[in-house]
């Protein structure tokens, strides 16, 4: 496969964590519609809300976790994502056919389940077809589709929801995953190399095989509470932005539209930047990415608490995505450093997964601070505690990564 060709397989998989990330935040848009919350009984209940959340990030969670280790072995990452898509594509048609908030519940649990081994499939894809030395750029490009699917979804929900219904905007997302998720896979997603002869090894035998090799990996642990910490903002902050801007700021659905989208479109810019300086790093120096801009969010978000004009409200969302943006490629970087070959998808499933286990309750974490507090701004402390975690997990890595002194060097 030519340089042109593992590329476009890049793109390709921007495109499905677009898709992906558009399904995940329609809940949040739709939880400032009347008639959905009158259909589900929801009512003002914010954390019922974000229950609706956090049962899709258990999901994920759990699938990441433990199916990934079953993909990586048995399927690969053609045939899995091709599953995948058509999981995504039913479990989002029939949303709308819940009869109750508990089957929806369960609705956005298996959608999880479907979209958990997204992000340890893509990266299994970049392992695959590219060298060490040139992990950054695809790993920051193909982490676009997180902004670019939160700078399209809100305003494109809440473009289909108001003028076909909430219940429509399903559907239409629906067939829209499956032709052009299915569409992208077929056409640019390619084995770099012809799949080895299958072992002779029982299939579970080789699939904790793949497992254990994910779990020695160095520095996993560290790696792991950047993981959770990053995560933590992002579902914290796509979760309740909506209702921030509208129900304490005063947004209209349009400008809310807007006001959400441009945060994550200025994130797309950061994350491309932090790629580019991560094929410039030495390997140990990438964890000061975690500690700069993990500090600097929590900085950024203190700031939109207390902001009332609109002004500095757009600034500290914008600055706030910047900053944490610029650390998007840098966990899967050094996962494709530090991991075996043949497990590094599942290293990055179980990161990811139980990254997402933790955070999945962040939602519901900030509806209970909203609830108690009575405002939706007093939820995003929680957020601030989450960069700060990211800001002393980066120093740690840092320590720790830091190659030796020769002995003639030292004191």
């Amino acid at each position: 496969m030519n340089a042109r060709q593992r590329w476009y397989g890049v793109f390709a998989l921007l495109f499905l964590i677009v898709i992906a990330y558009v399904d995940r935040v329609n809940i949040a848009v739709m939880v400032v519609n009347p008639d959905f919350l009158h259909h589900f009984g929801l009512g003002d209940n914010r954390v019922h809300q974000g229950t609706l959340m956090t049962a899709f990030l258990l999901g994920y969670g759990l699938a990441a976790l433990l199916l990934t280790p079953f993909l990586e072995t048995l399927m690969g990452y053609r045939r899995a994502l091709t599953l995948s898509v058509l999981l995504w594509a039913l479990l989002t048609a029939a949303s709308p056919l819940a009869g109750s908030v508990l089957w929806l519940l369960l609705v956005r649990a298996l959608l999880g389940v479907s979209e958990g081994p997204l992000f340890s499939l893509k990266t299994m894809y970049i392992s695959d077809h590219f060298a060490a030395d040139e992990l950054g750029k695809p790993n920051a490009v193909s982490a676009l589709g997180v902004s670019l699917g939160l700078a399209l979804g809100f305003p494109l929900v809440g473009f289909l929801m108001a003028h076909f219904g909430w219940a429509m905007s399903f559907y239409l997302l629906a067939a829209f995953n499956l032709l052009a998720g299915l569409g992208l896979i077929r056409a640019f997603i390619r084995p770099a190399q012809s799949a080895p002869p299958r072992a002779a090894t029982p299939v579970l035998t080789r699939v904790w095989r793949t497992f254990s090799d994910a779990w020695h990996t160095p520095m996993l642990g560290w790696i792991m509470l950047v993981e959770i910490a990053t995560l933590s903002y992002l579902w914290g902050s796509s979760a309740w932005l909506p209702a921030y801007l509208i129900d304490e700021k005063g947004f209209s659905i349009k400008q809310m539209g807007a006001m959400a989208s441009l945060p994550f479109i200025v994130s797309i810019g950061a994350k491309y930047l932090g790629g580019a300086l991560l094929d410039r790093m030495q390997r140990h120096q990438a964890p000061l990415i975690f500690a700069v801009g993990g500090g600097a969010t929590a900085l950024c978000v203190a700031g939109l608490i207390n902001s009332a004009q609109t002004g500095w409200i757009a600034f500290f969302l914008l600055a706030a995505n910047a900053c944490w943006g610029l650390q998007g490629a840098a966990i899967p970087t050094l996962l494709q450093h530090y991991a075996k070959p043949q497990a590094v998808g599942s290293a990055y499933g179980i990161i990811n997964g139980i990254g997402n286990l933790f955070s999945a309750f962040i939602p519901l974490i900030m509806g209970l601070v909203m609830a108690a507090q009575g405002t939706v701004s007093s939820g995003f402390a929680v957020l601030i505690a989450s960069q700060l975690v990211t800001l002393l997990a980066g120093g740690v890595l840092f320590g720790k990564m830091r190659p030796a002194r020769p002995l003639a060097q030292r004191p």
